[in-house]
């Protein structure tokens, strides 16, 4: 294999995924590169702490041929092969030992697990959120001329949308923007009397942080659902502050998100009872436009 493995991450950038390489080099090295790449996969936490003579004298090859092989696995040298492994190390490590899984949960069982993680996630998000935070933000929301809301991302795209989704129908000019050229250039457009909503549960993106910043620079106000302490949470005017324990499980979706989502539910359930007046009339007129489109007047989620 001469060929280096690299792949382009979409950004301009090589990413580097050391330990994948080691799979797919797998009887594709010369002998002696085989040599190291055996070593390396059976002390992948030693490697960090060896030198490129130490690593050649145990796999009884010469130091050329250690740099011969991380140039292989795409790095330009034994330093850069070296840094590219512990990162891949930090966060790879728990997928690489998962526990048995000969037996797997019934489908009852997991139910079980995916529900006990989702009441543990809300029982800590109900002890941390701040109730002075949160009535400053739903006032922001219901007075808001224009709302703005952000987030970049699977699990905040989702919540994004679902906020405008929660909020148009009480009255309030809402737009989600999950694209990250979208949120600057539509953070760019506000100014005093709108509201900007950024949602991350890391707070430490870089767009959601400039567009943070650009509407606030035009007036806007800053809000923020996001972990507590985390750069976004300082960056904006009010932040509802969680910071929710995930289970170590690799194969279970967060269920942080469903504690994102209690927040949204509330926030809308507030602002609408803040504009009582306009939410009423807008139910009534989409329930009204349902009816007329489908036919069924009876009990029925409204519009969901």
């Amino acid at each position: 294999m001469q060929a280096r493995l690299k792949v382009d991450d979409g950004l301009g950038h090589a990413a580097v995924d050391v330990l994948s390489n080691l799979k797919k080099s797998d009887g594709q090295l010369s002998a002696r590169e085989q040599k190291v790449a055996n070593f390396v996969s059976s002390n992948l936490e030693r490697i960090s702490s060896m030198t490129i003579a130490e690593v050649a004298q145990a796999c009884d090859v010469s130091s050329p041929t250690v740099v011969r092989f991380c140039r292989t696995m795409g790095c330009d040298g034994f330093r850069e092969f070296k840094i590219r492994l512990a990162q891949n190390l930090a966060v790879s490590l728990q997928y690489l030992d998962v526990g048995d899984r000969s037996e797997p949960e019934t489908g009852s069982g997991i139910l079980d697990q995916v529900i006990g993680a989702l009441s543990a996630s809300l029982n800590v998000m109900r002890r941390q959120l701040d109730g002075e935070a949160f009535e400053a933000a739903k006032n922001h929301i219901a007075g808001a001329r224009t709302l703005l809301v952000g987030g970049i991302g699977g699990g905040s795209s989702m919540l994004a949308q679902e906020t405008s989704n929660r909020l148009f129908r009480l009255g309030i000019p809402v737009a989600a923007v999950s694209d990250s050229y979208l949120l600057q250039m539509r953070a760019a457009t506000l100014s005093k009397s709108d509201v900007i909503l950024l949602i991350s549960s890391s707070g430490e993106a870089d767009e959601v942080l400039s567009a943070a910043e650009i509407a606030g620079g035009y007036g806007a106000t800053t809000l923020a659902i996001t972990k507590s302490e985390s750069t976004l949470a300082r960056s904006v005017e009010c932040a509802l502050e969680i910071d929710l324990p995930e289970d170590p499980d690799i194969y279970k979706p967060t269920a942080s998100r469903y504690a994102y989502l209690v927040i949204i539910d509330a926030l809308a359930m507030a602002v609408a009872q803040l504009r009582s007046d306009d939410t009423t009339e807008n139910l009534r007129r989409i329930r009204a436009s349902l009816t007329a489109y489908h036919g069924r007047t009876g009990p029925q989620p409204l519009g969901d």
